[in-house]
């Protein structure tokens, strides 16, 4: 009997070990599906919202619709899950979405314990503070004892409360589960401050009732880097999904723009015209499981990192947000990509 079971043990697992070996991969699943479907937040201005049709605008969309131009060279083929801070782990645990572009921070429990890869870095960004003016703050170092609003479930949950304890600091939380919540209580006067990524920050004042009422402290408290996030154990997905958002940056930095990527195929510099796909012997895409024009997709589909960021949250945008940190490398900023060879 000992013997049947241990056989029959050994049979299950070899047939398990089988069965996860023939299981497709993200990139095939998606292709058969025909469609990225990728998880962004439930609504925040700049960066994931739709708008009275439903169609979805922002910068962690357009690295979406970047993927999707990569694997099928056509940036509608998206669809979007709207979740929020507690969802979005879920979410892409489970397979209901292939990448996770949500504002969301690289941390070591997340990149170990909850079982995702992080590489890239999208936005670098910080945790602040908004008050109203008519509380003449001008620091956060001025706010022991203040009610403050945060979305439970997250890393500025964790921070606020280190910061504070830091500080010698009192402080109420005021906590909700949701965004939307959390905004209509401080809209509303429950709370005195509201923390949360400093990005957030200024696209949330654009919804309050009064936005210019109401100020950003220059405190930053935290190292906030943002990015998409996948699964472990696919490293082909792993490596599209890291490579388009590097492609954006290198794009930028090549200065091949949505509007002259077909004119730059032709320039003399070969690392352009690799990059482009239009050198004969490259191999760059197939070796991504892609053709090898995926980045002269990309750039077709959303234009370059720069431009991405400039329609939906900077200068072109109501957010207004400075490049910062998130200027090219050799523009001041910390934004570098591998090169494409």
């Amino acid at each position: 009997m000992k013997n049947k079971l241990l056989s029959a043990s050994i049979g299950a697992a070899v047939f398990a070990l089988g069965a996860s070996a023939a299981s497709a991969t993200t990139l095939e699943d998606v292709k058969a599906k025909g469609f990225v479907q990728c998880g962004v937040n439930t609504g925040l201005t700049g960066f994931a919202a739709p708008d009275a049709s439903g169609n979805w605008a922002g910068f962690d969309v357009d690295f979406c619709k970047a993927v999707a131009s990569a694997v099928f060279g056509d940036p509608t083929k998206v669809k979007y899950t709207p979740t929020n801070a507690k969802e979005r782990f879920t979410a892409l645990q489970s397979g209901e979405i292939d990448v996770l572009s949500r504002n969301t921070t690289w941390t070591i429990n997340r990149d170990t314990a909850l079982g995702f890869n992080f590489r890239p870095v999208t936005y670098y960004d910080g945790q602040g503070f908004m008050v109203r003016k008519s509380l003449n703050v001008k620091s956060a170092l001025e706010l022991s004892g203040a009610a403050v609003c945060v979305q439970s479930g997250t890393t500025t949950e964790l921070n606020l409360a280190d910061y504070f304890k830091t500080n010698n600091l009192q402080y109420n939380p005021v906590v909700f589960e949701n965004l939307p919540e959390v905004n209509a209580a401080y809209d509303a006067g429950r709370c005195d401050v509201y923390t949360t990524d400093q990005s957030g920050l200024y696209s949330l004042r654009l919804t309050l009732k009064n936005p210019d009422e109401h100020v950003i402290l220059p405190e930053i408290i935290s190292k906030e880097p943002l990015g998409p996030a996948v699964r472990q154990g696919d490293d082909q997905w792993f490596d599209i999904v890291s490579w388009t958002a590097y492609a954006l940056i290198n794009a930028e930095e090549f200065g091949i723009t949505q509007a002259n990527v077909d004119e730059m195929k032709n320039s003399p510099n070969p690392d352009i015209k690799r990059f482009l796909g239009s050198e004969a012997d490259t191999k760059i895409g197939t070796d991504l499981g892609l053709t090898n024009d995926w980045a002269a997709n990309i750039i077709k589909g959303v234009g370059n990192y720069g431009e991405i960021f400039e329609r939906n949250i900077g200068q072109g945008s109501p957010l207004k947000i400075a490049r910062g940190l998130n200027a090219l490398w050799n523009k001041g900023g910390i934004q570098y990509a591998p090169p494409v060879r």
